[in-house]
């Protein structure tokens, strides 16, 4: 899938958890009504047996009878009932990105043990997609990625940053709709449980990465006994969200350089024969768009900034850097210009939806902070240490200028089963290992972790095969756990032609 698991150009890592209101069990509601799945917003294929319906939840959970809004969800049945064991869920990994077809993607790449032994679940959480969309009133060119990840300007001044932070409070706030103070973690995974509870399941089974690692956190911890296999993939650290989990993203891209560096010496060593000249090459480069952007045709007008998102974007899956690298050659003026693939336009689907979700969610789940200074120091103190990034993890977002979240954050805690697999990449750039810790330090006894020697932003990865892949389809397929914590080093790597670094982002 295009936008689904290799190459998520713009996966940045939102994550929540919130909520202190009681955790109470859904009535019973009417069967769904199963119909053809709508396109998929990415234009990714859709598998023909996944049927798909809406089921009605609360607004504000807190006021159970009053306003409601409408959740898709999909199914792919087994095609073995006699081995069923119930259904396993997914998200998309980040809180504005639409899950409804990932059953079709995940159904390519389950091993048949675990394919007959589920029925494979996807959703679109609340405000995304075709689950009551929210906008902030801009156009896609409106919400730019390189403004989206406050990248200071060349100088490192973040005046811009803040001036963009605040017109999208702004127009958020303005034109979000009653929805929008409702768009948190917490009431997806209280969603998720009326999911559960309309189609007729006691307990679900769950794997999904980044974001959906703390989604399926916070589902674990509100309503732990309605689970059954827990999967949580590249973790998000329960007591980092949101502006410490960003910022750990500064220094972790420092360490996942290493990697991009070594393959760039051994695959393409023009872009320098020592990891000191890939990275100062890659900063003449950077320093040279800022100086004279370069057009990459139906896509943007590629600055340093936006040649550093690009960079950020690839650094999450080793598969890419090829595909990175011939990015690179184009904007040195020695190569093809990359694939771009375009949005797709889906009525009814505001062009900015995935940026205004990852803004209520980042700014619902948690408080940031109002002090603009902070964010200038925090940014000055950045660059100076982690200069790939320049900052752009301490930066300022718009969750400076939002009012406070209208709940207190979901407590992670070791309360319920034994049931959670934790699996963490050692040098993920974008959920640091440092936040994986944490996720299982609050878990306790409830989770085991496997760490793999490796630097993707995701370990189920059939590119990447490892013993964290291995471990997972073992414990979907069986429910046997690690008896304690453990490591390794990744499998040999497939024989496989690279993805394309997709552009088809804004």
């Amino acid at each position: 899938m295009r936008r689904s698991l290799p190459v998520l150009l713009g996966a940045v890592v939102l994550a929540s958890l919130v909520t202190s209101v009681p955790a109470q069990a859904a009535p019973g509601p009417p069967p769904p009504m199963w119909t053809e799945c709508p396109p998929d917003p990415y234009g990714n294929p859709i598998d023909p047996r996944l049927r798909c319906t809406r089921i009605t939840v609360p607004l504000d959970y807190s006021d159970p009878h009053g306003p409601t809004i409408q959740i898709a969800v999909s199914r792919l049945s087994t095609a073995k009932p006699d081995l069923r064991r119930g259904i396993l869920v997914h998200n998309a990994g980040d809180p504005g990105i639409a899950g409804l077809n990932l059953p079709s993607f995940y159904a390519q790449i389950y091993p048949p043990d675990v394919l007959d032994r589920y029925d494979l679940v996807g959703f679109d959480p609340r405000g995304v997609a075709y689950s009551s969309p929210i906008t902030c009133g801009r156009t896609a060119a409106q919400v730019p990625r390189a403004k989206l990840q406050p990248f200071p300007a060349a100088d490192g001044s973040i005046d811009d940053n803040i001036a963009f932070a605040r017109g999208l409070a702004q127009d958020c706030l303005a034109n979000g709709g009653r929805e929008l103070p409702y768009i948190t973690t917490a009431n997806t995974a209280r969603d998720l449980d009326r999911v559960r509870a309309a189609l007729g399941e006691r307990k679900i089974s769950y794997n999904s990465a980044s974001y959906g690692s703390y989604l399926g956190a916070v589902y674990t911890s509100l309503f732990p006994d309605r689970t059954d296999r827990v999967i949580l993939d590249s973790a998000v650290g329960p007591h980092s969200v949101w502006q410490g989990e960003w910022r750990m993203a500064d220094k972790a891209t420092e360490v996942r350089f290493a990697d991009f560096a070594a393959w760039s010496i051994a695959h393409d060593p023009s872009l320098g024969t020592t990891p000191e000249q890939v990275r100062a090459n890659m900063f003449a480069l950077a320093e040279r768009l800022d100086r004279k952007p370069v057009e990459i045709p139906d896509f943007a007008l590629v600055d340093g900034n936006t040649f550093r998102a690009i960079y950020f974007a690839a650094s999450y899956y080793t598969a890419a850097f090829p595909s990175f690298a011939g990015i690179w050659h184009f904007l040195a003026g020695e190569g093809p210009p990359p694939m771009v693939f375009p949005p797709v336009d889906i009525p009814g689907i505001p062009p900015d939806n995935a940026a205004a979700v990852q803004t209520a969610v980042a700014c619902g789940d948690a408080r940031s902070s109002h002090d603009v200074d902070r964010y200038r120091r925090a940014a000055r103190e950045d660059r100076a240490r982690y200069p790939i990034l320049g900052g752009m993890g301490a930066n300022i977002r718009a969750c400076a200028f939002w009012p406070d979240p209208r709940e207190r954050s979901v407590s992670i805690h070791d309360h319920g089963p034994e049931n959670i697999l934790m699996v963490q990449n050692l040098r993920d750039p974008a959920t640091p290992y440092e936040g994986a810790l944490d996720m299982r330090h609050s878990l306790g006894h409830r989770a085991r972790l496997v760490t793999v020697d490796a630097g993707n932003h995701g370990v189920y990865n059939p590119t990447a095969p490892s013993c964290g892949i291995t471990a997972v389809n073992l414990y979907l397929a069986t429910g046997t756990l690690p008896d304690h914590d453990t490591s390794c080093e990744p499998d040999p790597a497939p024989q496989a032609q690279s993805p394309v670094v997709s552009l088809g982002f804004r």
